[in-house]
């Protein structure tokens, strides 16, 4: 798994490469810091390269997602495959994160 975190058009886009799994969560945490540091940008979580999502990869999307609505930021997901877009709506996170 590879996190990259860049600024494009006054937005943190990170890019997410590879599974995004248990044993890959601690690294990402780590990596998605400047993210949840960010004050008032708004955050594109590109999963255009993300091949799987577990429910630890879940939860760090939802700390990024909580760190940034009180902050007026709002958080968009782009380039998801359908098995991941699956997981979204199962788990309900559909209703909880912006779609671009």
């Amino acid at each position: 798994m590879n996190t990259t975190i860049k600024e494009q058009n006054g937005e943190l886009v990170a890019l997410f490469n590879g599974r995004l799994d248990t044993p890959a969560a601690p690294q990402t945490e780590k990596d998605i810091q400047p993210l949840l540091a960010a004050e008032g940008k708004n955050i594109v979580l590109d999963c255009n390269a993300l091949e799987y999502i577990s429910s630890s990869g879940l939860r760090l999307f939802l700390t990024i997602l909580k760190s940034a609505k009180p902050k007026g930021s709002h958080v968009y997901i782009t380039g998801m495959n359908d098995d991941i877009r699956n997981v979204f709506s199962m788990t309900g996170f559909t209703n909880l994160f912006e779609f671009r």
